[in-house]
Protein backbone atom coordinates (compact mmCIF):
# COMPACT_ATOMS: atom_id res chain seq x y z
CA UNK A 1 0.00 0.00 0.00
CA UNK A 2 1.07 3.18 -1.15
CA UNK A 3 2.68 5.40 2.58
CA UNK A 4 2.95 9.38 2.16
CA UNK A 5 5.98 10.11 4.40
CA UNK A 6 8.16 13.03 5.19
CA UNK A 7 11.50 11.71 4.62
CA UNK A 8 15.08 13.01 3.67
CA UNK A 9 15.50 12.61 -0.32
CA UNK A 10 18.55 10.36 0.25
CA UNK A 11 16.58 7.82 2.82
CA UNK A 12 13.99 7.83 -0.19
CA UNK A 13 16.27 7.07 -3.31
CA UNK A 14 18.05 3.55 -0.23
CA UNK A 15 14.05 3.03 0.10
CA UNK A 16 13.91 2.40 -3.61
CA UNK A 17 17.19 0.85 -3.81
CA UNK A 18 15.70 -2.38 -1.02
CA UNK A 19 12.55 -2.26 -2.92
CA UNK A 20 14.16 -4.01 -6.18
CA UNK A 21 15.99 -6.52 -4.04
CA UNK A 22 19.41 -5.10 -4.74
CA UNK A 23 21.65 -7.86 -4.26
CA UNK A 24 24.90 -5.75 -4.06
CA UNK A 25 25.48 -2.21 -2.70
CA UNK A 26 29.24 -1.08 -3.02
CA UNK A 27 30.62 2.18 -2.19
CA UNK A 28 32.79 4.70 -0.38
CA UNK A 29 31.21 7.63 1.06
CA UNK A 30 31.72 11.01 -0.28
CA UNK A 31 29.37 14.45 0.76
CA UNK A 32 26.93 14.78 0.34
CA UNK A 33 26.24 11.22 -1.08
CA UNK A 34 26.96 9.53 2.08
CA UNK A 35 23.43 9.68 3.28
CA UNK A 36 22.68 7.33 1.05
CA UNK A 37 24.62 4.75 1.42
CA UNK A 38 25.04 5.12 5.24
CA UNK A 39 20.97 4.26 5.42
CA UNK A 40 21.61 0.99 2.70
CA UNK A 41 24.29 -0.13 5.06
CA UNK A 42 21.74 0.44 8.20
CA UNK A 43 18.54 -1.31 6.37
CA UNK A 44 21.40 -4.83 5.30
CA UNK A 45 22.80 -4.23 9.14
CA UNK A 46 19.27 -4.27 10.38
CA UNK A 47 18.01 -7.52 8.22
CA UNK A 48 15.03 -5.47 6.22
CA UNK A 49 16.79 -7.10 3.11
CA UNK A 50 19.11 -9.21 1.94
CA UNK A 51 22.49 -7.92 -0.08
CA UNK A 52 25.74 -7.64 0.37
CA UNK A 53 27.23 -4.41 1.56
CA UNK A 54 31.13 -4.18 0.32
CA UNK A 55 33.49 -1.46 1.99
CA UNK A 56 35.87 -0.17 -0.39
CA UNK A 57 39.08 1.96 -0.60
CA UNK A 58 37.58 4.23 -3.23
CA UNK A 59 35.22 5.24 -5.98
CA UNK A 60 37.35 3.34 -8.50
CA UNK A 61 36.50 0.51 -5.92
CA UNK A 62 33.30 0.97 -5.66
CA UNK A 63 32.05 0.90 -8.90
CA UNK A 64 34.79 -2.23 -9.81
CA UNK A 65 33.19 -4.30 -6.93
CA UNK A 66 29.64 -3.45 -9.35
CA UNK A 67 31.50 -4.25 -12.88
CA UNK A 68 32.24 -7.81 -11.04
CA UNK A 69 29.08 -8.26 -9.51
CA UNK A 70 27.04 -7.07 -12.16
CA UNK A 71 29.11 -9.79 -14.39
CA UNK A 72 27.69 -12.41 -12.71
CA UNK A 73 24.04 -11.72 -13.07
CA UNK A 74 23.89 -9.69 -9.85
CA UNK A 75 21.13 -6.74 -9.76
CA UNK A 76 23.62 -3.97 -8.16
CA UNK A 77 23.84 0.11 -6.73
CA UNK A 78 26.72 2.34 -6.59
CA UNK A 79 26.37 6.34 -5.11
CA UNK A 80 28.70 8.95 -5.84
CA UNK A 81 29.71 12.50 -6.86
CA UNK A 82 32.23 15.32 -8.01
CA UNK A 83 35.52 13.79 -7.17
CA UNK A 84 34.43 10.27 -6.82
CA UNK A 85 32.29 10.72 -9.87
CA UNK A 86 35.86 11.89 -11.65
CA UNK A 87 37.42 8.96 -10.03
CA UNK A 88 35.14 6.26 -11.08
CA UNK A 89 35.23 7.68 -15.15
CA UNK A 90 38.00 4.64 -15.77
CA UNK A 91 35.63 2.02 -14.84
CA UNK A 92 32.53 4.12 -16.40
CA UNK A 93 33.68 2.85 -19.72
CA UNK A 94 34.34 -0.66 -18.72
CA UNK A 95 30.53 -0.81 -17.39
CA UNK A 96 29.10 0.52 -20.23
CA UNK A 97 31.49 -1.12 -22.43
CA UNK A 98 30.60 -4.83 -21.20
CA UNK A 99 26.79 -4.03 -21.05
CA UNK A 100 26.42 -3.91 -17.61
CA UNK A 101 22.92 -2.38 -15.86
CA UNK A 102 24.34 -0.92 -12.83
CA UNK A 103 22.49 2.26 -11.02
CA UNK A 104 24.23 4.69 -9.60
CA UNK A 105 22.61 7.92 -7.40
CA UNK A 106 25.02 11.14 -8.48
CA UNK A 107 23.98 13.80 -5.83
CA UNK A 108 25.89 16.35 -8.35
CA UNK A 109 28.35 18.65 -6.41
CA UNK A 110 30.39 21.17 -7.86
CA UNK A 111 34.37 19.85 -8.57
CA UNK A 112 37.26 21.35 -7.55
CA UNK A 113 39.48 23.21 -7.10
CA UNK A 114 38.96 25.22 -5.11
CA UNK A 115 37.22 22.57 -2.98
CA UNK A 116 33.21 23.07 -2.88
CA UNK A 117 30.91 20.30 -1.37
CA UNK A 118 27.94 22.26 -3.19
CA UNK A 119 25.96 21.98 -6.22
CA UNK A 120 26.12 21.99 -9.45
CA UNK A 121 26.03 19.89 -12.59
CA UNK A 122 29.75 20.11 -13.53
CA UNK A 123 30.49 16.43 -12.21
CA UNK A 124 27.76 14.07 -13.93
CA UNK A 125 27.92 16.27 -17.33
CA UNK A 126 31.91 15.57 -17.10
CA UNK A 127 30.78 11.74 -17.70
CA UNK A 128 28.44 12.67 -20.17
CA UNK A 129 30.38 10.58 -23.10
CA UNK A 130 30.74 7.44 -21.23
CA UNK A 131 27.64 5.57 -22.65
CA UNK A 132 25.80 5.99 -19.61
CA UNK A 133 21.87 7.23 -19.13
CA UNK A 134 21.90 10.27 -16.94
CA UNK A 135 18.50 11.54 -15.68
CA UNK A 136 18.33 14.68 -14.04
CA UNK A 137 15.55 14.89 -11.01
CA UNK A 138 13.60 17.83 -9.62
CA UNK A 139 12.00 17.29 -6.41
CA UNK A 140 12.13 14.08 -4.21
CA UNK A 141 9.32 11.50 -5.33
CA UNK A 142 11.26 11.72 -9.01
CA UNK A 143 14.06 11.27 -7.12
CA UNK A 144 12.29 7.58 -5.35
CA UNK A 145 10.32 7.43 -8.55
CA UNK A 146 13.49 7.43 -11.04
CA UNK A 147 15.56 4.92 -8.95
CA UNK A 148 12.74 2.34 -9.71
CA UNK A 149 12.41 3.09 -13.10
CA UNK A 150 16.22 3.32 -13.81
CA UNK A 151 16.35 -0.30 -12.75
CA UNK A 152 13.65 -1.42 -14.81
CA UNK A 153 15.27 -0.11 -18.29
CA UNK A 154 18.82 -0.61 -17.55
CA UNK A 155 17.80 -4.30 -16.97
CA UNK A 156 15.88 -4.29 -19.92
CA UNK A 157 17.26 -6.17 -23.26
CA UNK A 158 17.31 -3.30 -25.72
CA UNK A 159 19.48 -1.36 -23.47
CA UNK A 160 21.50 -3.07 -20.97
CA UNK A 161 24.03 0.07 -19.94
CA UNK A 162 24.55 1.55 -16.28
CA UNK A 163 21.83 4.37 -15.65
CA UNK A 164 22.73 7.85 -13.50
CA UNK A 165 19.58 9.14 -11.60
CA UNK A 166 20.98 12.71 -10.68
CA UNK A 167 19.77 14.54 -7.97
CA UNK A 168 21.07 17.83 -6.86
CA UNK A 169 23.70 17.77 -3.76
CA UNK A 170 22.20 19.27 -0.27
CA UNK A 171 19.57 21.21 -2.20
CA UNK A 172 17.75 17.50 -2.75
CA UNK A 173 19.81 14.91 -1.16
CA UNK A 174 19.78 16.90 2.42
CA UNK A 175 16.22 17.55 2.64
CA UNK A 176 12.79 16.19 3.62
CA UNK A 177 10.24 15.92 1.81
CA UNK A 178 6.86 14.23 1.34
CA UNK A 179 7.04 11.06 -0.48
CA UNK A 180 4.54 8.48 -1.58
CA UNK A 181 6.28 5.54 -0.69
CA UNK A 182 5.47 2.17 -2.58
CA UNK A 183 5.83 -1.61 -1.00
CA UNK A 184 6.86 -4.75 -2.23
CA UNK A 185 3.88 -6.28 -3.52
CA UNK A 186 3.53 -2.92 -5.62
CA UNK A 187 6.27 -2.87 -7.55
CA UNK A 188 6.17 -6.79 -8.33
CA UNK A 189 4.19 -5.79 -11.19
CA UNK A 190 6.55 -3.48 -12.20
CA UNK A 191 10.29 -4.97 -11.99
CA UNK A 192 10.98 -8.39 -12.04
CA UNK A 193 12.24 -9.72 -8.91
CA UNK A 194 15.85 -10.87 -10.22
CA UNK A 195 17.64 -10.05 -12.82
CA UNK A 196 17.62 -11.93 -16.08
CA UNK A 197 21.21 -11.37 -17.89
CA UNK A 198 21.47 -12.53 -21.33
CA UNK A 199 25.50 -13.39 -20.98
CA UNK A 200 26.79 -13.36 -17.13
CA UNK A 201 30.10 -14.78 -16.08
CA UNK A 202 29.43 -18.53 -14.87
CA UNK A 203 31.91 -21.40 -13.89
CA UNK A 204 30.24 -23.69 -15.33
CA UNK A 205 29.82 -21.99 -18.72
CA UNK A 206 32.78 -20.23 -18.87
CA UNK A 207 33.95 -17.03 -21.10
CA UNK A 208 35.62 -13.69 -20.98
CA UNK A 209 33.93 -10.22 -20.76
CA UNK A 210 35.46 -7.22 -21.68
CA UNK A 211 38.99 -8.85 -22.71
CA UNK A 212 40.95 -7.28 -25.91
CA UNK A 213 38.92 -6.04 -28.81
CA UNK A 214 41.17 -5.29 -31.56
CA UNK A 215 40.58 -2.75 -34.62
CA UNK A 216 38.69 -5.52 -36.40
CA UNK A 217 35.64 -5.96 -33.72
CA UNK A 218 36.47 -2.74 -31.53
CA UNK A 219 34.09 -0.46 -33.58
CA UNK A 220 31.32 -2.23 -33.94
CA UNK A 221 31.34 -3.29 -30.28
CA UNK A 222 30.91 1.03 -29.69
CA UNK A 223 28.30 1.18 -32.42
CA UNK A 224 26.34 -1.48 -30.25
CA UNK A 225 26.76 1.17 -27.10
CA UNK A 226 25.25 3.82 -29.13
CA UNK A 227 22.52 1.61 -30.48
CA UNK A 228 21.58 0.99 -26.88
CA UNK A 229 21.34 4.37 -26.19
CA UNK A 230 19.18 5.12 -28.57
CA UNK A 231 16.88 2.17 -27.80
CA UNK A 232 16.92 4.08 -24.31
CA UNK A 233 14.60 6.23 -25.64
CA UNK A 234 11.81 4.15 -26.00
CA UNK A 235 12.68 2.28 -23.41
CA UNK A 236 12.17 4.81 -20.84
CA UNK A 237 8.82 6.03 -22.00
CA UNK A 238 7.54 2.63 -22.08
CA UNK A 239 8.64 1.94 -18.06
CA UNK A 240 7.47 5.69 -17.28
CA UNK A 241 4.05 5.29 -19.00
CA UNK A 242 3.29 1.42 -17.53
CA UNK A 243 4.49 3.58 -14.47
CA UNK A 244 1.63 6.01 -14.78
CA UNK A 245 -0.83 3.38 -15.37
CA UNK A 246 0.18 1.88 -12.40
CA UNK A 247 0.84 4.36 -9.90
CA UNK A 248 -0.37 7.51 -11.24
CA UNK A 249 2.78 9.85 -12.09
CA UNK A 250 4.59 10.31 -15.09
CA UNK A 251 7.61 12.14 -16.08
CA UNK A 252 8.49 11.59 -19.84
CA UNK A 253 11.89 12.30 -21.21
CA UNK A 254 11.43 16.24 -20.51
CA UNK A 255 8.08 18.33 -18.65
CA UNK A 256 6.73 21.45 -19.84
CA UNK A 257 5.23 24.51 -18.15
CA UNK A 258 3.02 27.09 -19.95
CA UNK A 259 5.28 26.80 -23.18
CA UNK A 260 1.71 25.90 -25.82
CA UNK A 261 2.10 29.67 -26.30
CA UNK A 262 5.30 31.35 -25.20
CA UNK A 263 7.54 33.56 -27.17
CA UNK A 264 10.39 32.36 -25.05
CA UNK A 265 11.13 29.31 -23.21
CA UNK A 266 13.82 28.75 -20.15
CA UNK A 267 15.13 25.46 -20.80
CA UNK A 268 16.31 24.24 -17.10
CA UNK A 269 17.69 21.15 -14.99
CA UNK A 270 16.89 19.21 -11.56
CA UNK A 271 15.81 20.98 -8.70
CA UNK A 272 15.61 24.74 -10.02
CA UNK A 273 13.48 24.51 -11.98
CA UNK A 274 10.37 24.67 -9.37
CA UNK A 275 11.92 28.41 -9.05
CA UNK A 276 11.50 29.28 -12.56
CA UNK A 277 8.18 28.06 -12.85
CA UNK A 278 7.31 30.99 -9.89
CA UNK A 279 9.16 33.57 -12.15
CA UNK A 280 7.09 32.27 -15.42
CA UNK A 281 3.88 32.70 -13.09
CA UNK A 282 4.82 35.74 -12.25
CA UNK A 283 5.81 37.38 -15.50
CA UNK A 284 2.74 35.63 -17.15
CA UNK A 285 0.60 37.89 -14.67
CA UNK A 286 1.96 40.83 -16.47
CA UNK A 287 1.09 39.29 -19.75
CA UNK A 288 4.64 38.14 -20.78
CA UNK A 289 4.27 34.90 -22.96
CA UNK A 290 6.82 32.68 -21.34
CA UNK A 291 6.86 29.08 -20.13
CA UNK A 292 9.65 26.24 -18.95
CA UNK A 293 10.90 23.06 -20.38
CA UNK A 294 13.10 20.61 -17.66
CA UNK A 295 15.19 18.24 -19.32
CA UNK A 296 14.99 15.30 -17.28
CA UNK A 297 16.80 12.65 -19.33
CA UNK A 298 20.01 14.28 -21.03
CA UNK A 299 21.54 11.05 -22.32
CA UNK A 300 20.28 9.95 -24.20
CA UNK A 301 19.34 13.61 -25.19
CA UNK A 302 16.01 13.81 -26.83
CA UNK A 303 16.51 15.74 -29.96
CA UNK A 304 13.60 15.41 -31.82
CA UNK A 305 11.11 15.68 -29.37
CA UNK A 306 12.64 18.79 -28.14
CA UNK A 307 12.55 19.94 -31.51
CA UNK A 308 8.86 19.06 -31.88
CA UNK A 309 8.25 21.05 -28.64
CA UNK A 310 9.19 24.36 -28.65
CA UNK A 311 8.36 24.98 -32.50
CA UNK A 312 6.53 28.09 -32.09
CA UNK A 313 8.79 29.98 -29.43
CA UNK A 314 10.78 32.62 -30.67
CA UNK A 315 13.66 32.45 -28.09
CA UNK A 316 14.82 29.62 -26.13
CA UNK A 317 16.99 29.94 -23.08
CA UNK A 318 19.62 27.14 -21.49
CA UNK A 319 20.09 27.82 -18.04
CA UNK A 320 23.33 25.95 -17.35
CA UNK A 321 24.42 24.83 -13.90
CA UNK A 322 27.62 24.21 -15.12
CA UNK A 323 30.32 25.90 -17.48
CA UNK A 324 32.25 24.45 -20.74
CA UNK A 325 35.28 26.37 -20.54
CA UNK A 326 36.38 27.07 -24.17
CA UNK A 327 33.59 25.69 -25.74
CA UNK A 328 31.27 28.48 -25.98
CA UNK A 329 28.65 28.26 -23.08
CA UNK A 330 27.07 25.27 -21.22
CA UNK A 331 26.70 21.81 -21.68
CA UNK A 332 22.69 22.13 -22.18
CA UNK A 333 23.10 25.69 -24.83
CA UNK A 334 25.60 23.33 -26.68
CA UNK A 335 22.93 20.35 -26.64
CA UNK A 336 20.54 22.43 -27.55
CA UNK A 337 21.45 24.88 -30.32
CA UNK A 338 22.83 21.27 -32.26
CA UNK A 339 19.21 20.00 -31.81
CA UNK A 340 17.97 22.53 -33.04
CA UNK A 341 20.67 22.78 -36.12
CA UNK A 342 19.78 22.70 -39.90
CA UNK A 343 15.67 23.25 -38.76
CA UNK A 344 13.77 25.47 -41.36
CA UNK A 345 12.23 27.67 -38.64
CA UNK A 346 14.68 27.02 -35.91
CA UNK A 347 14.30 29.76 -32.92
CA UNK A 348 17.06 31.70 -31.46
CA UNK A 349 19.25 30.20 -29.09
CA UNK A 350 21.13 32.12 -25.96
CA UNK A 351 22.43 30.33 -22.84
CA UNK A 352 22.81 31.99 -19.16
CA UNK A 353 25.09 30.14 -16.53
CA UNK A 354 23.98 30.31 -13.01
CA UNK A 355 24.24 28.59 -9.56
CA UNK A 356 27.72 27.14 -10.03
CA UNK A 357 29.64 26.11 -6.95
CA UNK A 358 26.06 25.95 -5.34
CA UNK A 359 25.11 29.28 -5.38
CA UNK A 360 21.55 30.44 -5.05
CA UNK A 361 19.40 31.19 -8.06
CA UNK A 362 16.40 32.99 -7.45
CA UNK A 363 12.95 33.81 -9.06
CA UNK A 364 14.74 37.30 -9.16
CA UNK A 365 17.33 35.79 -11.21
CA UNK A 366 15.07 33.79 -13.49
CA UNK A 367 12.98 36.92 -13.82
CA UNK A 368 16.32 38.70 -15.08
CA UNK A 369 17.05 35.78 -17.22
CA UNK A 370 13.86 35.72 -18.93
CA UNK A 371 13.44 39.47 -19.75
CA UNK A 372 16.92 39.51 -21.25
CA UNK A 373 15.29 36.63 -23.72
CA UNK A 374 12.48 38.76 -24.04
CA UNK A 375 14.64 41.16 -25.63
CA UNK A 376 15.75 39.71 -28.03
CA UNK A 377 12.61 37.89 -29.11
CA UNK A 378 11.17 41.76 -29.58
CA UNK A 379 13.94 42.88 -31.22
CA UNK A 380 15.59 39.35 -33.48
CA UNK A 381 18.76 40.01 -32.30
CA UNK A 382 21.45 38.43 -30.21
CA UNK A 383 23.91 40.69 -29.03
CA UNK A 384 25.76 37.99 -26.08
CA UNK A 385 24.97 34.27 -27.36
CA UNK A 386 25.61 33.47 -23.66
CA UNK A 387 25.62 35.36 -20.47
CA UNK A 388 26.40 34.71 -16.17
CA UNK A 389 23.78 35.03 -13.93
CA UNK A 390 24.30 36.01 -10.04
CA UNK A 391 28.16 36.87 -10.64
CA UNK A 392 29.61 39.30 -8.00
CA UNK A 393 31.24 42.21 -9.21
Amino acid sequence: MTKRVGIEVSAAVAEAVKLVDVDVVSAYPITPQTHIVERLAELIANGEFDAEYINVESEHSALSACVGASATGARTFTATNSQGLALMHEILYVASGCRLPIVLAITNRAVSAPINIWCDHQDSLGERDTGCIQLYVEDGQEAFDSTLQAFRVAEDQRVLVPFMVCLDGFILSHVIESVDLLDEGEIKSFIKSKMEPKYRLDPDRPFSMGVLGGPDIYYEFRRQQEEAMRNAKKVILEADEEFSKLFGRRYGLFDSYRIEDADVILLTMGSMTGTARVAVDRLRERGKRVGVLKVRVFRPFPYEEINAAVKGAKVLAAVDRNIEPGAYGGVLFTELRSALYGCEEKPHVIGFIAGLGGRDVSVSDFTTMAEKTLRVSETGKVERAYEFIGLRE
